[in-house]
């Protein structure tokens, strides 16, 4: 079993203030999710945002979803303005769009520390870390293997200490050292009891989300009734590309929807292979593929806490394997942010790169993505640490290089940077320096220099020469031995004792029922 120091007593070590969490190690900014102050960059005029969704509509009229659910199915076949033929469905605009309208534009996701509660909606902005890929890489083994427990609880352990990683998403690499039928159980008590943060519930059938629901609710502390008075974790749908739905994701789907707990639907729509190769018909198809998903929602609970997602991306078209961090990836992003707002929903993008290892190429693909999301809008980025090889890898060392770039983007929409009073024009400042000397010495800069400007905790800002002898270090080995750091001098967030306990018990239970199905 992972050791989590789940029974220390409150209020000891840095896990326990998150003013101080992380200076241990390294100087970092504050728990602070940050608020987006930036216009949204829009490439779609009013007409184009318009046929993108005239396009979906078409899609959803005259084309249909394939629902493969039967229990959906039928919830659909019940309403007025569907159509349904075998497993296809189609809905009347006008059914869509008044469906859309129950599902709030901005609700609270609260894990079990308070302090650590989230907004979807708004201006505000969250990330978290990479989420769900087979295999790890680090430096110290120098070839990518499979994922294992350990190395997902270090994993959850960096995105615990790095403030700028606001909720924590699917298994941040699988750990395929546990059996897939008990792996959810494992996984989450690790989430829970290493983190304090948001996290989510895999949509792999009935038993899984009803057990990580339940060791929610366990580890807040909350009644039944509590827990279903707002989301307390989140889980992250993809449809089946080219329009579909599965079984299991639309299942876990509407019994997370029953408990108001957050939702988040994602097609996977890859331009040239699942989707259009020209982005409008893309993000059309995906757009339609989501919105589905935000109807069944509503109709299974009205008002039920929905986010659009978008992962649209392009493939290589000679070998055809995914893209990410292209100009078509950032176009398709934005697009989408226009029609979640189109559509009044809280939006979902991701921090992504096809890079192997994490040098210069996962460096500018990945924040070609995540400025992409920031400029579409995006309310929650996931993977926006830690992902390499299109999902395929979780890194270390990526998780703490992006999680620098985060910062930056934090610290960029600080209103202080923008802020035009007196002091900040800064004409005596200006009067006194004149034309001769130096601002450095003066008063002005004096008050304001150790918060004025952006301070990195990984870059290096010496020169050639100082760097060099200082070592010659590259930056992902700085990050390696960083990660190396913060795993050694880790100490878990408390928890309640009698939660912990309570939470052990309902693990051990499971376990002895046996789980959950691998086969759905």
């Amino acid at each position: 079993m992972v050791q989590s120091g789940a029974r220390r007593k409150r209020g000891g070590g840095h896990a326990g203030n998150a003013e101080r969490r992380g200076t241990a190690t390294i100087e970092q900014m504050p728990w602070n999710p940050p608020l987006n102050i930036d216009r949204p960059t829009e490439p779609l005029d009013p007409e184009g945002v318009e046929a993108i969704h005239q396009g979906a509509m078409r899609i959803l009229e005259e084309i249909g979803i394939e629902i493969l659910n039967p229990e959906a199915l039928e919830i659909f076949r019940n309403s007025t303005g569907c159509i349904i033929d075998g497993e296809n469905l189609r809905m009347e605009r006008d059914f869509v769009m008044e469906q859309i309208k129950l599902a709030p534009s901005e609700w609270t996701i609260t894990p079990r520390n308070p302090d650590r509660a989230i907004t979807i909606g708004g201006r505000h902005l969250n990330f978290g870390n990479v989420s769900s890929p087979p295999s790890y890489w680090d430096m110290s083994l120098g070839k990518k293997v499979t994922g294992t427990r350990e190395m997902c609880a270090n994993l959850l352990k960096l995105s615990q200490y790095f403030n700028c990683i606001h909720f924590t998403g699917g298994y941040p690499v699988e750990p395929q050292d546990i059996h897939p039928g008990i792996r959810h159980l494992d996984v989450l008590y690790d989430k829970l009891t290493l983190t304090d943060k948001v996290t989510h519930a895999y949509c792999l059938g009935r038993e899984r989300v009803e057990d990580v629901m339940e060791m929610v609710r366990i580890a807040g502390g909350h009644s039944h009734e509590e827990f279903e008075e707002g989301p307390k974790l989140f889980a992250n749908i993809n449809s089946t590309s080219p329009l579909k739905h599965d079984l299991p994701m639309l299942d876990g789907w509407m019994r997370m929807a029953r408990r108001n707990q957050a939702l988040i639907v994602t097609p996977f729509t890859l331009a040239g292979a699942m989707a259009p190769v020209t982005m409008a018909g893309a993000v059309a198809q995906s757009i339609a593929e989501a919105l589905v998903a935000v109807v069944l929602a509503q109709l299974v609970r009205p008002g039920a806490p929905v986010a659009i997602g978008t992962f649209t991306s392009n493939v290589d078209m000679k070998s055809g394997a995914p893209a990410f961090g292209t100009p078509e990836y950032m176009r398709a992003t934005q697009m989408t942010g226009q029609l979640a707002r189109f559509y009044g929903l809280p939006m979902r993008a991701s921090g992504v790169c096809a890079a192997n290892v994490p040098d210069a190429q996962a460096t500018w693909e990945t924040s070609n993505s995540l400025w992409s999301a920031v400029q579409a809008g995006a309310h929650m980025v996931y993977h926006a640490a830690g992902w390499l090889e299109g999902g395929l890898i979780a890194s270390p060392e990526k998780l703490v290089m992006d999680c620098e770039i985060l910062q930056h983007i934090q610290r960029y929409m600080d209103p202080a940077l923008t802020a035009t009073g007196p002091d900040e024009i800064a004409i005596d400042a200006i009067r006194e320096v004149g034309d001769k000397g130096h601002f450095f010495g003066i008063q002005h800069t004096q008050d304001r220099y150790t918060t004025a400007f952006y301070q990195p905790f990984l870059s290096d800002w010496r020169n050639f020469e100082a760097w060099e002898a200082a070592g010659g270090v590259w930056t992902a080995q700085r990050a390696h031995q960083m990660f190396r750091d913060i795993i050694a001098s880790f100490e878990a967030p408390p928890m309640d004792e009698a939660r912990h306990e309570e939470l052990l018990a309902f693990v051990a239970r499971r376990k002895a029922e046996g789980g959950a199905p691998t086969d759905f």
